[in-house]
């Protein structure tokens, strides 16, 4: 994911719809305005166009503004039903979200794990 995040960031996204023309300068605004944040807090911001194919990061490295694109060959991603404000998530939810993962509801796929404790009885043979 994005190079590595920075401890203790926090993950925010963009509820509603986000105008992706925007470049840097003006999601930075965005931040500040609809958000009421610094872009340069080292929290990572993310925004969602119109067709819900494309997303937006932002991010202050520490060193300068990253931003970071990417549009999804099939389908769309999962955003909140929320039309304004942020939504806060973790780092694994925004990794499920860039692979295009339903991350409100994820499912384990595996068993779960089982107590060490418990015996298992054994047939006789």
């Amino acid at each position: 994911m994005l190079m590595g995040l920075p401890s203790g960031s926090r993950i925010w996204l963009a509820a509603g719809v986000t105008d992706l023309r925007k470049g840097m300068d003006g999601l930075s605004a965005l931040v500040q305005t609809a958000l009421q944040e610094s872009p340069y807090s080292g929290h990572i911001f993310v925004f969602r166009g119109r067709r819900g194919d494309k997303v937006k990061v932002l991010w202050h490295s520490g060193d300068g503004v990253c931003l970071f694109c990417k549009r999804l060959s099939d389908g769309r991603f999962v955003w909140p039903q929320t039309q304004s404000g942020a939504v806060s998530m973790s780092a694994a939810q925004l990794s499920m979200l860039l692979e295009g993962i339903d991350w409100r509801r994820p499912k384990r796929t595996a068993p779960a794990p089982q107590d060490p404790d418990r015996v298992h009885p054994t047939r006789a043979v």
